[in-house]
């Protein structure tokens, strides 16, 4: 196959350039056809028909410099710390560029004297006095020396030029000489994919002129514009792709819509039963929330919602009376947890709640004993069970419902979405799919919720118990220490609690973390030895696990040290104090969530966050969020923005959609504009065929392309 058959549909191996190895490299980044390289977009731009002349450089200026390589080599300081020290020059000067630790530079001889190179970065006074300018860590980009002799027609020189991200050996100049390849292969056709009535009334430009001018931006343009992805042709591609989402999410909203569910009625009896085992008075946002799913549940549609909810909030004590209101009806009730100390917790939390009503809860988890777990689920299936709290352990295959009417899946982002699918369908008694409540504690941006949840409707929890105090957090250094430990001291003296939080647990992590059970025998044998304390880490055995926890709700181990399995589930009111040891190394949701188990009773908390001297911006910005603020959502959309969406998700477990021009942080206008567009598409098409069309397109695209489950 040559280029002149090319199409959007060829697999990426037939391009010219590529070949089996390469396409194997491509495959790793999810490119396996001409049109996956194409929607392959750089990340950023350089203006090289204006290069700044080394004698012009202003230090904290980012900018591009094309300069001849004059010395190169590998230096070392006093101290030990290796050097790569470049020399390069243009007519106007000589410019130093420095990369520490990089031996791979001087080892794979990446550069040499009198190559060509374009170096961006940011300008700084050379240190070490010659005057001369600096880059430190530069991007670099190395011209070919045949490149010259290319004339007008080069992608490097005298143009705005892409910069990809590199994949493995294929740098930014490979990229772009592929890409290059790929948009003069086709000429121009390129199928359209957005429904016509769509572009029209939005104004979008044509996908093949869009997409051409994203790669290669004509020199005219603005390059802030460019960089900011505000062109015509960047807004139509990102539009694109939310605009698909939107209306795959639309249409997977509209099918579930006419499925048939439980109708449930409220009844005294549901309301007798919430009375006995309320054990505050709801907040307005708790009774609110608990309105909007009582109404979910008694139509005859199936419940989808998210129960959204910072940490501490009550989330628990409302999903415990819509499982009631689900139980007064005859049906059971399946409570799913990500993880076995926190299924325990709540087994352990619902039955004494219960302890007034005449519920049978039972607890399915894989530490349970062969003969229990067979037991239990011979009474699920005889419906004897009304509650069954579990983990995985809930979604295996012998495991059968006699009359499922309502699934609560605690923590969603620990489960894939398919994972809540599987056990809904554990519910099918005839034709009736059970309700399903989602929580969870990890405050997500509206953004992210519209593309991550858009088949859900939404519930939020959007104020904490009134009797709650705000938690004091603050960072200390090393040095503070011993100032730390006494302020523990006299906070245990008053009868309150603490728990000492470590990273990890063996001393074979990295060098300088305090490990938990070194830490544990430090502080019980030399620093606390009048105080009683308790540890707890997740290779403990659960009825071990569940012995500590329970000795420290009883107040007799004061002080408890915990690795993170303490971040969710864990509910002490006594606790006042948290000492979260390299708190740097952890990440802001984390250390949120963390601090969430304190400040649950009516004294004033402290969480104190101990951090090495040497750390990074980020660690610092994360440090500094959380001595500022106690609110999750803002906690989580700073999060978002150090972290970026993929990494804040941990993508493919939670089914976010993998976008490859869209930015869900950068784009938030462009999102809410192509959802609106796609919800009204999808409710008021222009005409069925239109519809039928672009429903074809999707269902064909949206498993590869967004990694999402089937749309209709």
């Amino acid at each position: 196959m040559g280029n002149s058959k090319l199409t959007v549909d060829s697999e990426i191996q037939f391009l010219k350039g590529v070949g089996p190895a390469r396409s194997q490299i491509l495959a790793s980044r999810g490119i396996r056809t001409v049109e996956d390289l194409l929607y392959y977009t750089p990340f950023r731009y350089e203006d090289r028909t204006r290069l700044t002349h080394i004698r012009d450089l202003v230090p904290g200026q980012t900018t591009t410099v094309f300069a001849k390589v004059l010395t190169c080599g590998l230096i070392r300081t006093r101290s030990g710390i290796t050097i790569f020290d470049l020399a390069a020059s243009d007519s106007t000067g000589m410019l130093r560029c420095k990369w520490f630790h990089a031996d791979y530079l001087e080892r794979n001889k990446v550069f040499r004297a009198g190559q060509q190179v374009f170096f961006y970065g940011k300008v700084e006074r050379d240190q070490y006095g010659t005057g001369t300018m600096s880059m430190i860590r530069p991007q670099f980009e190395i011209l070919p020396e045949d490149t010259a002799s290319e004339g007008g027609n080069s992608l490097e020189i005298g143009r705005i030029v892409p910069i990809y991200e590199s994949i493995s050996s294929l740098t930014p100049r490979v990229l772009r000489r592929l890409v290059w390849g790929a948009l003069e292969g086709l000429d121009g056709q390129m199928p359209e994919r957005l429904p016509p009535s769509v572009i029209a009334r939005n104004k979008l430009s044509d996908r093949a002129a869009a997409v051409r001018e994203t790669h290669f931006p004509a020199p005219e343009n603005d390059l802030a514009v460019i960089s900011a992805f505000r062109t015509p042709a960047q807004i139509r591609l990102i539009f694109e792709e939310f605009f698909n989402v939107g209306a795959g999410l639309a249409l997977k909203r509209r099918q579930a819509k006419a499925l048939a569910g439980v109708e449930f009625k409220v009844k005294d009896s549901a309301r007798a039963a919430i009375r006995k085992i309320l054990p505050f008075h709801p907040t307005a946002a708790q009774k609110r929330v608990l309105r909007e799913i009582v109404e979910d549940m008694c139509s005859p549609q199936p419940m989808n919602r998210l129960l959204q909810g910072d940490v501490g909030s009550g989330k628990t004590i409302v999903a415990v009376q819509a499982a009631i209101l689900a139980m007064e009806n005859g049906y059971q009730v399946a409570l799913m947890a990500p993880t076995e100390i926190l299924a325990v917790q709540h087994y352990l939390y619902i039955k004494q709640l219960f302890r007034p009503l005449d519920y049978r809860v039972e607890l399915l988890i894989s530490a349970r004993k062969a003969a229990e777990k067979t037991a239990i689920k011979r009474e699920l299936a005889a419906g004897v069970v009304n509650l069954a709290i579990g983990t995985h352990a809930l979604i295996e295959e012998d495991v059968n419902f006699s009359r499922l009417g309502l699934v609560i899946v605690d923590e969603q982002h620990r489960f894939g979405v398919l994972q809540r699918a599987e056990l809904m369908r554990k519910g099918r008694h005839p034709d009736l799919l059970s309700d399903v409540l989602v929580m969870t504690a990890t405050p997500i941006p509206r953004t992210l919720a519209l593309t991550l949840y858009g088949d859900l409707d939404f519930s939020v929890i959007d104020e904490l118990p009134p009797h709650r105090t705000p938690i004091v957090t603050r960072v200390i250094e090393e040095s503070d220490r011993e100032r730390a430990y006494k302020f523990l001291r006299e906070k245990i003296r008053r009868g309150e609690q603490a728990y000492v939080v470590c990273p990890v647990i063996e001393e074979g992590g990295k060098l300088d973390l305090k490990p938990a059970v070194r830490m544990y025998e430090q502080l019980a044998r030399v620093v606390f030895p009048g105080f009683r304390v308790g540890l707890l880490h997740g290779r403990l055995a659960s009825a071990e696990k569940e012995d500590v926890m329970q000795q420290f709700k009883r107040g007799e181990v004061q002080i408890l040290v915990a690795t993170t399995v303490v971040e969710v589930g864990v509910d002490v009111p006594n606790a006042t104090v948290m000492l979260i040891e390299h708190a740097d190394r952890f990440g802001l949701s984390q250390l949120h969530q963390l601090r969430g188990r304190i400040g649950r009773g009516t004294k004033k908390s402290h969480c104190i966050l101990m951090a090495g001297e040497k750390r990074s911006e980020v660690s610092q910005e994360r440090l500094d969020t959380m001595t500022a603020t106690n609110d999750g959502f803002r906690i989580a959309e700073i999060d978002l923005k150090l972290r970026g969406p993929g990494e804040f998700f941990g993508t493919r477990q939670w089914g976010i959609p993998a976008f490859r021009v869209a930015n869900l942080l950068r784009d938030q206008e462009i999102l809410e504009w192509a959802k609106k567009e796609a919800a009204e598409f999808v409710a008021h098409p222009p005409s069925q065929k239109e519809l039928q069309q672009f429903v074809t397109y999707l269902r064909n695209e949206w498993p590869r392309r967004y990694g999402l489950a089937s749309v209709a």
